[in-house]
């Protein structure tokens, strides 16, 4: 396994590994299986997008909305500050 989704409500998963540009990593939700290629490094620890994020839509880890997206993120991109914004400080 090289990503961790807790829950089926989550559009990032969690690298276990570090991801490199064109793999493609395969994840299990609710026991079906789905597949995302990997479109940027993303570094042990990271996140990478499950699915189309739109800008303004809320980024979702371990069920928690963990922030906002600041611009479109793309199915298997690296999700990270340059492209979410917290909404604890607003």
């Amino acid at each position: 396994m090289k990503i961790f989704i807790h829950s089926r409500a989550d559009n990032v998963a969690v690298a276990l590994a570090d991801l490199k540009p064109g793999e493609a990593v395969e994840f299990k939700v609710d026991g079906e299986s789905r597949e995302v290629r990997v479109r940027d490094e993303i570094p042990y620890g990271h996140k990478i997008a499950l699915r189309d994020i739109s800008k303004g839509e809320k980024v979702i880890k371990y069920g928690e909305v963990i922030g906002e997206a600041t611009e479109d993120i793309p199915a298997g991109s690296h999700v990270h500050i340059h492209n979410i914004r917290s909404l604890k400080y607003r």
